[in-house]
């Protein structure tokens, strides 16, 4: 099954068709900066851009970041507060005239890590984690995904954890990988306090500099880093896509 696959993120909006029963991407990745200000609106004619430049006819679907159920955005991270208590699936099918399935983005990443990536056939409990802008977390049990779990928001020294731990914090605060690397210890100890995870598996944007960084970091689990890379949301929203459809 073919399905247009898009990652809506604070600065861009990447995009690719994908061959949903394999993960693979059809065709380069087409990126379009997100709007500023980045209203339900807004984002909506990006998105017929996307369409329309691969000429689509089929199903879409759309990682988003935002606590999603039933298609409506419950939070806004890094977009515009308009989104809290849209609709987005209804606004993009009115938009695009097309089948939509929005969801969390950190959960579509989890889903491309578990289907075709270093998840695979894991069981357990696994937390896969994207360190970028923020910190986005999929939370796993026998490959099952609790939706929505939103952990880079748990209180960590009395700050959002991912103020402490996320990749532009890094940058912003010119920490060096050891220095960082304490940070997300600490956030890795809480969740293994709370969760007790098997697995963790690292994604986002600094997965690309793993090798720097995970020989560093302590936990009791084991972790490894994720291997959809900045794929990842866009084939994760194609799949949940395909899942949707199949189930309907």
């Amino acid at each position: 099954m073919e399905v247009l696959g898009i990652d809506v993120g604070g600065s861009g909006i990447k995009s690719a068709p994908v061959d949903a029963d394999t993960g693979l991407l059809l065709a380069e990745r087409y990126r379009v900066s997100t709007p500023q200000p980045s209203t339900p609106d807004a984002v909506g004619d990006a998105v017929k851009e996307i369409v329309d430049y691969f000429k689509w006819s089929g199903p879409l679907g759309c990682a988003f970041p935002a606590v999603i159920k039933k298609g409506v955005a419950y939070s806004a991270a890094n977009v515009d507060k308009a989104w809290i208590g849209a609709n987005g699936e209804r606004l993009l099918r009115r938009k695009t005239k097309r089948p939509v399935v929005m969801l969390n983005d950190a959960d579509a990443a989890g889903i491309a890590e578990m289907t075709f990536g270093a998840g695979r056939g894991k069981s357990g409990v696994v937390i896969v984690l994207t360190f970028g802008t923020g910190v986005g977390s999929a939370l796993f049990v026998d490959g099952r995904l609790v939706p929505n779990t939103e952990l880079g928001h748990l209180e960590i020294r009395g700050k959002d954890a991912e103020m402490r731990a996320s990749d532009r914090a890094r940058q912003e605060k010119g920490w060096s990988w050891k220095q960082w690397a304490k940070r997300v210890d600490e956030y890795l100890n809480r969740l293994e306090m709370l969760f007790s995870p098997d697995l963790f598996i690292v994604g986002g944007g600094v997965s690309k500099n793993h090798r720097k960084f995970m020989g560093l970091l302590d936990t009791r689990a084991r972790i490894v880093p994720a291997k959809m890379l900045n794929d990842a949301g866009i084939v994760g929203a194609a799949l949940a896509a395909k899942a949707r459809m199949q189930s309907a």
